[in-house]
């Protein structure tokens, strides 16, 4: 094989696994719609990523042997952590809020995650770069202006509140999973946190009363939830993770601001959720706040000033 065909071979798979991130990451809000239309939010969460988890950790021993999650009593705990923080508090409260907005809606104000971890950045003594801040302006002003409005019927105060918390949590998750010991092995590391978030998700939805009625089950929501597992959590992450170590992080980043723009189109597509102008607007302000953001960072990534700590965070979404 030539030079040529190879480097074309991999621009090739570069651009299909990223496509794969955009869609199927876009799609998930859906998903998780169409889930618990006949399914408890955190039960379905808990089977979510109780099962991934299986075949996550199956697919690792294969392939990597024992020796793959071999990690220290701190890094697993470090793994846990952040397993509570993504997918028992962040995935469950995206799940509770879409009963009361829109996938699309839920889609724009998560998509203020980069944003709050710059923030945090800040707190902790860090100096990001004046478009950066001016990013983070522009960006929180969007998602102001979409909690005040509910984009204009998209969602209730109760839906939106749980979504902006969901958000919060998902953002120290993934500010602190970059600093605390965690499992050398990225897949290890999210097996773990797939069995500890389902474990958190299955308690809490004990605790709060929730009843799962098999027979109730539609069989569209069966369905979403298999998609969920399958190519949300498994195909998505996959992907992501080869994603990180074959192509420029200024490349992978870009699916922090298409994914909420494939989750809109297909909630307004499939399930007909209602598009406003006031939506649109202040979607597209946190998009360009988050652009701003991540080109900036990824920027200083590749050439920070002497002595200039780098932070360009990658939150793995599963």
């Amino acid at each position: 094989m030539s030079p040529d065909t190879a480097d074309k071979r991999t621009s090739l798979l570069v651009w299909g696994a990223l496509a794969i991130v955009y869609v199927v990451w876009g799609s998930t809000y859906l998903g998780i719609m169409i889930t618990i239309e006949t399914i408890p939010p955190l039960a379905s969460g808990a089977m979510r990523f109780a099962v991934a988890a299986v075949v996550l950790a199956a697919a690792v021993l294969l392939f990597g042997g024992r020796e793959a999650f071999r990690m220290t009593w701190k890094e697993f705990c470090g793994a846990a952590v952040v397993g509570l923080l993504l997918l028992t508090a962040g995935n469950g409260m995206v799940a509770l809020a879409e009963q009361h907005i829109s996938s699309g809606l839920a889609a724009l104000l998560v998509a203020s995650v980069p944003l709050w971890l710059v923030i945090f950045r800040i707190v902790m003594r860090d100096r990001p770069r004046v478009l950066t801040l001016t990013g983070v302006l522009v960006g929180f002003g969007g998602v102001a202006a979409l909690s005040l409005t509910g984009g204009s019927g998209a969602g209730t105060t109760t839906g939106i509140v749980i979504i902006l918390l969901a958000s919060l949590s998902w953002s120290i998750g993934s500010f602190l999973s970059s600093r605390i010991p965690m499992p050398a092995n990225p897949f290890a590391a999210s097996a773990v946190e797939m069995v500890v978030g389902a474990a958190g998700l299955a308690v809490t939805a004990t605790v709060m009363g929730e009843r799962l009625d098999l027979a109730a089950v539609s069989g569209r929501s069966w369905a979403a939830l298999a998609y969920l597992i399958l190519v949300g959590s498994l195909v998505g992450f996959t992907s992501y993770v080869w994603l990180l170590g074959n192509a420029p992080i200024s490349l992978v980043s870009t699916y922090a601001y298409v994914n909420p723009v494939v989750a809109v189109v297909l909630g307004a597509l499939i399930l007909s959720e209602p598009v406003t102008g006031s939506m649109v607007t202040a979607g597209l302000v946190i998009v360009v706040g988050v652009a701003l953001v991540v080109s900036t960072e990824r920027r200083r990534q590749a050439a920070p000033a002497d002595g200039e700590p780098v932070a360009v965070e990658a939150t793995s979404r599963v």
